[in-house]
C-alpha cells in the first residue's frame, strides 16, 4: 500500500516548518512570503496531499466531487447565493452534476488564495468558477492542479482551462437593434463597470442602436445607487429606453422609476440581461436577453470530464443568446 503523504513530509522537503505549510494549506498566506506560498501550493498539488478530515469524508463518500467557486464580490452585499443569476447557474449545475452521478460542493470566496486552499483540501474532479475577472485565471492556473471551467472569461486561453461564455456582444446588439426598430432615438446603457462581459454587452448595444446610445456608470452598492439615481433622474428622463446589463439592475431601476412616478413602459422602456426569475417579479414583466443555463452547465461539465481524462477540450465555448420581449418595453 502506498504510504500517505504527511504535512511534515512536505515541510521537510521544502525546508520549512510544519506550521508554515499549514498556514498556506488553510489560506493564511499573510503569515508567509508569496514565494513560499507558491512553493508550498505546488508541492501540495504535486504530492496529492489530503488533510485527514478530507480523507475520512472521501472514504465514507467515494462519489466524485466537482467544486463550484463563486466570487463573493462586494456588489452582492453578502448575499451572493441569493443573486438570481448565481442561483440559476447553481440550479443548472446541480442538475447536471446529479445527472452524471457527481457531487457538487459550493464555496464563496473573497480572494484567489481561498480557491487554492479549497482545491488542495479536496480531491476534486475539477472546478467551475463564476464571477471572477479574466486577469485572475492565469494566476490560478499556476497554483491549481485540477482542470477548471470558468463562466464569463473573455480572452482566456490557458492550458486546462475552458472558458464557457455566452455571446454577450450579440445579446447587447439585439437589445440595441430592438430599441432602434421600436422608434427610440436616445437610449441609455447602465453598468457598474466597463470590462469583460459588461463591456461586450455595451459595445453590442451601441452597435445595434447607433449614435443615440449612451453609457452611464452606476454604483455597485444599492444605497449609493439609489442616491445616484435620485441625482441623475433628470438626465435619465431624457432617454426613452434604458438597457441595464443585468436583470438585477433592470428590476432595481424599474422599481426606482415607478416609485418616482414614471410609467414603465409608457415613459421609459427598460430591458435587462440573463432572463432570471426576477423578470416576473416586476410589473410589467421585464424584456431581457436569455442565456441557456442548462446548456452552459453541460458545456462546463463536458470540458472538465475531457480534461480530467487527459483529452483535449475546447479552450473557449460561446453559447448563443436570445432576446425575449415582454411588457417593460414598447414601440413609440
Amino acid at each position: 500500500m502506498e504510504e500517505k503523504v504527511r504535512l511534515s513530509d512536505i515541510a521537510e522537503e521544502l525546508g520549512l516548518s510544519t506550521a508554515a505549510v499549514s498556514y498556506v494549506l488553510h489560506g493564511k498566506t499573510g503569515m508567509v512570503s508569496e514565494r513560499t506560498a507558491v512553493r508550498v501550493r505546488r508541492a501540495l498539488e504535486e504530492r496529492g496531499y489530503l488533510p485527514r478530515a478530507a480523507e475520512v469524508l472521501l472514504a465514507e463518500n467515494p462519489a466524485k466531487i466537482v467544486g463550484v467557486v463563486i466570487n463573493a464580490h462586494e456588489k452582492y452585499e453578502a448575499h451572493v447565493i441569493e443573486d438570481a443569476f448565481i442561483a440559476s447557474a447553481l440550479n443548472a449545475l446541480s442538475a447536471e452534476t446529479a445527472r452524471r452521478g457527481l457531487q457538487m460542493m459550493v464555496r464563496t470566496v473573497n480572494d484567489l488564495d481561498e480557491i487554492v486552499s479549497f482545491a488542495t483540501m479536496w480531491n476534486l474532479e475539477g472546478l467551475v468558477l463564476i464571477g471572477f475577472c479574466s486577469a485572475d485565471y492565469g494566476r490560478l492556473r499556476e497554483s491549481v492542479r485540477v482542470p477548471f471551467a470558468v463562466y464569463d472569461a473573455c480572452g482566456v486561453t490557458a492550458e486546462r482551462v475552458c472558458a464557457v461564455n455566452i455571446d454577450d456582444r450579440h445579446g447587447g446588439f439585439q437589445v440595441g437593434e430592438y430599441f432602434r426598430l421600436c422608434g427610440h432615438r436616445r437610449a441609455l446603457c447602465l453598468s457598474d463597470n466597463e470590462i469583460d462581459m459588461d463591456l461586450e454587452r455595451w459595445k453590442g448595444f451601441r452597435e445595434g442602436f447607433g449614435s443615440g446610445a449612451e453609457f452611464m456608470m452606476i454604483p455597485m452598492i444599492k444605497s449609493e445607487r439609489m442616491a445616484f439615481y435620485r441625482e441623475k433622474l433628470p438626465e435619465i428622463r431624457d432617454f426613452s429606453a434604458v438597457f441595464a446589463v443585468s436583470d438585477y439592475y433592470a428590476v432595481d431601476l424599474i422599481r426606482f422609476l415607478q416609485s418616482s412616478g414614471i410609467d414603465i413602459p409608457g415613459e421609459i422602456s427598460v430591458a435587462g440581461f440573463d432572463d432570471t426569475p426576477l423578470c416576473g417579479l416586476v410589473y410589467p414583466a421585464l424584456t431581457t436577453v436569455r442565456q441557456d443555463t442548462a446548456a452552459r452547465a453541460k458545456c462546463a461539465l463536458d470540458a472538465l470530464t475531457k480534461m480530467r481524462a487527459g483529452e483535449t477540450a475546447e479552450l473557449s465555448v460561446t453559447l448563443p443568446t436570445e432576446l425575449v420581449v415582454r411588457g417593460s418595453t414598447r414601440e413609440l
